[in-house]
Formats: C-alpha cells, sequence, structure tokens
C-alpha cells in the first residue's frame, strides 16, 4: 500500500510540473517573454505556448472561449476590457513592466531627426505606426503627438499597421522614412537606428493576469509570478524595458 501512496504521489508531481500554460501576449513581448519560456519550462516542467499578437486583438478571443491561461497586455485599457466581463482573476492583475517610444529610421538613412517637431519635415513623407484603434503602440504615439500639437500636422504622412512589429519591419525593409515603436523593439534590429527617444505622457504599462476560464490556475499563476522574479526583471531590462 505504501509503494502505492508513493507511485500516486510522484504521478500527481510529474502531473502538476508538467501543465501547459497558453499566454497570450503583445507582440512587442515576443523575443524576451520566449527566451524566458526556454528557463522556465526547464526549471518546472511545464510548457508554455505562446499566441502574440497585438494587444487589441488578444481580447476577443479570450472572450469567446479560448483556451487561455494568461493574458499581458500592452495596455491597461484592453486588460480593463478583458476584466470588465469577468475574464480575469482580479487578485492576479498586475504591471508588470513599462517601455520607452522612440522614433527609428532604416540604418542607412540619411535623414536628420532629432526631436518630435522633426517628423513635420518635408522630407519625412511615410511614418509607420502601430493602427491607434487597436495598437497600444499606436495609441500611445496618438497621445503624445497630440499633446505635442503634432497629430494633425503628421496624420497623412502615418502608414497605421496590426501591431508593433509590423511597423519595425516596415522601417526594416526602407518602405517608409521613419517609424514609431518601443524601444525593446528597436534594440532587437540590426537594420534601424533610433533617432530619439520620446519622453513624457502618457504612461506605458504592461498588465498582467491569470485569465478566469483557465483549467491550470497554480500553473497559470506560478508562470505569471516568476515574470516578477529578479532573474526575469535582469532579461526584461537587458531587452530594454523598464521592470515595475
Amino acid at each position: 500500500m505504501r509503494r502505492l501512496v508513493v507511485l500516486f504521489s510522484l504521478l500527481a508531481a510529474v502531473h502538476v510540473r508538467g501543465a501547459t500554460v497558453r499566454v497570450s501576449a503583445g507582440s512587442s513581448l515576443t523575443d524576451v517573454l520566449q527566451e524566458l519560456a526556454r528557463t522556465y519550462q526547464t526549471e518546472t516542467g511545464d510548457r508554455v505556448v505562446f499566441n502574440f499578437g497585438s494587444s487589441g486583438t488578444l481580447a476577443r478571443p479570450i472572450i469567446e472561449g479560448a483556451p487561455v491561461d494568461v493574458i499581458i497586455s500592452a495596455d491597461e485599457r484592453q486588460m480593463d476590457r478583458v476584466a470588465g466581463r469577468g475574464f480575469i482573476v482580479g487578485s492576479t492583475r498586475r504591471p508588470i513592466l513599462s517601455n520607452t517610444l522612440v522614433v527609428i529610421v532604416p540604418k542607412d538613412s540619411t535623414i536628420t531627426l532629432k526631436v518630435a517637431k522633426d517628423l513635420a519635415a518635408d522630407d519625412v513623407a511615410r511614418i509607420a505606426i502601430g493602427d491607434p484603434e487597436t495598437v497600444p503602440a499606436g495609441l500611445y504615439s496618438r497621445e503624445y503627438l497630440r499633446r505635442a500639437g503634432l497629430w494633425n500636422e503628421i496624420t497623412r504622412k502615418l502608414i497605421p499597421l496590426e501591431n508593433v512589429r509590423a511597423a519595425l519591419a516596415a522601417v526594416e525593409a526602407g518602405n517608409v522614412d521613419a517609424g514609431l515603436v518601443y524601444k525593446s523593439d528597436a534594440m532587437i534590429s540590426r537594420l534601424v537606428r533610433t533617432a530619439f527617444e520620446l519622453h513624457g505622457p502618457p504612461e506605458i504599462s504592461y498588465p498582467g493576469a491569470v485569465v478566469s476560464t483557465s483549467r491550470n490556475r497554480a500553473a497559470a499563476k506560478r508562470y505569471l509570478d516568476s515574470l516578477s522574479s529578479p532573474a526575469a526583471k535582469a532579461v526584461f531590462e537587458k531587452y530594454g524595458f523598464i521592470v515595475k
């Protein structure tokens, strides 16, 4: 009997440590979360499965019943949308990261940009930006440019794209003269250079939470907690994020 008890205990432990955690996260987190997941999976035995996309598109699948355990959004508004429908465990919601908006240009660009008003110059014809209606990076950019009194002046130049990585790719390919992305996105590319950073409001926030419909809440919370560890914080900072 004792051997059976031990056997069942071992099997239970394997089951717990072998949970699958499905994470929906903003596209700007792609590289850093994938790096962190490699270590996390080795240490815990859990498997982390990601769905990366614009934070504006992450809420709908959850609300429609998609199997998601953790959501990490690039802005509080999208998290509020999910929370407002009762789809997160409120006690697990927390701000994890912040970021900085930057203006980037192709690495071989001869255009000189030093401050935001330079985006209105005639030699800047096309500017890539995340769609402000659905993409947090685009929304943050719009708010910043409105505060700077530049939004109406440069709207005709803007090329709204499906997520911040698409904006980065457009600059990398030389299809636009400049782009507004996160600092963490600019740092992973060898094909662009940062012209300048945009400081001041709005505050950028990446909240995370366990999804209330998760069938693996314990594993989901374990994963979410791991993102606040000292080791994880060091990796986030390496990628250009600001740790909360």
